[in-house]
């Protein structure tokens, strides 16, 4: 195994260990927050912060893993990798770095991309005051996303569904049905929630801690699971016809895909993380990105958020069937393997020094 495929990790413990042990290293300041749950080996979940550079640097560079749960060995391989190639010393005059490790550490912890209430963290960060947007697709196939049995004839009945859905809407249309996000069904998948998680609440107060004083943010937001094997593609966050979706544009170039305009591989969603940060740090000109990996094709990505729904509703953890569905769910999250880390190591190093340069410009 090569020295960067080391540095992505196992399992979350792991990770953590990693994280940390490379963060204290390279002399940045530590800040743990304890998620109320545990582990599927009992072992306590935080969401860790490593701040480098001056305390009062205007220009902060962010880096994020694990919004989606299992989706955080790809952002935490990546900030490990940054953390022991030399990333902090080599960060410019003015400005400093915030790396934030299990955002839902939970999710990270058994393997799935909700947290502890079945909540998507990246459809969760809508005003709950306010009627929540509405999914018409996803209440017409939600029986189909979670059968009541996971044998033969209730698979071949809920995909009779989903194939008549995707006839009339095209395969993108479900797609958007599916991921888009909802709030009709608590136990489905890409819920949103009805009320802020932990995560939500948590990430809140580490923006207003660690960023109060930023007159610039450039964050990265690690995702996988759309897209070709091992490629990073830069989706932008917001409309495109806003300033900064323009600047989004300036620092990343032609390159930057948008789910508005059609061209990136993801779906419009609603209630995304990053619109924390202009709420919780107003003063600041932020500029965000998800940097979103390839794993394998999306009707099997798909059918890892099913597999992992209907274990975690119906089935039994400890069964050789609850191990093959895990599993299932951590390839094609976080495919096995020295090549596909590689990649992520090699397209991150790219795209955070991009930001830097954006920052600095």
């Amino acid at each position: 195994m090569s020295a960067i495929a080391a540095n992505f990790a196992t399992d979350y413990q792991d990770a953590r260990r990693k994280f940390c042990a490379a963060a204290a290293a390279s002399g940045g300041q530590l800040r743990s927050y304890r998620n109320p749950t545990l582990g599927p080996d009992g072992g306590r979940l935080f969401m860790d912060t490593a701040r480098f550079g001056d305390d009062g640097a205007s220009n902060m560079l962010v880096l994020m893993a694990a919004t989606h749960g299992v989706e955080g060995f790809c952002g935490s391989g990546a900030m490990v990798n940054w953390l022991l190639g030399g990333g902090p010393p080599r960060l410019p005059r003015n400005v400093g770095a915030l790396l934030i490790h299990g955002v839902n550490p939970h999710g990270f912890a058994w393997i799935r991309r909700v947290n502890e209430d079945n909540v998507d963290i990246n459809r969760n960060f809508v005003d709950h005051a306010k009627p929540y947007p509405p999914n018409d697709g996803y209440a017409e196939i939600a029986g189909a996303l979670k059968p009541p049995a996971w044998d033969e004839p209730s698979l071949a009945a809920a995909q009779k569904v989903l194939d008549s859905y995707a006839q009339q809407h095209g395969a993108f249309g479900l797609q958007a049905a599916v991921t888009g996000g909802q709030y009709t069904h608590p136990d489905g998948i890409f819920f949103g929630g009805h009320k802020p998680t932990w995560s939500n609440r948590t990430i809140r107060a580490v923006i207003r801690n660690e960023l109060g004083h930023a007159r610039r943010i450039g964050c990265i937001d690690f995702h996988t699971g759309l897209g070709p094997f091992g490629h990073g593609e830069i989706i932008g966050i917001g409309d495109p016809a806003l300033s900064a979706f323009a600047r989004q544009k300036a620092w990343y170039g032609d390159e930057l895909t948008s789910p508005q305009d059609g061209t990136s591989t993801s779906a419009v969603v609603v209630g995304v993380v990053m619109d924390a940060f202009p709420q919780e740090a107003p003063d600041a000109e932020f500029t965000g990105i998800a940097l979103e990996y390839g794993t394998y094709p999306v009707p099997e990505v798909l059918e890892a958020v099913r597999r992992d729904n209907w274990l975690h509703q119906h089935g039994d953890l400890r069964s050789a069937q609850g191990r093959e569905m895990k599993a299932y769910m951590q390839e094609r999250f976080y495919p096995a393997g020295a090549k596909w880390a590689e990649l992520v190591w090699a397209r991150a190093e790219e795209v955070i020094g991009k930001a830097v340069r954006g920052l600095t410009a």
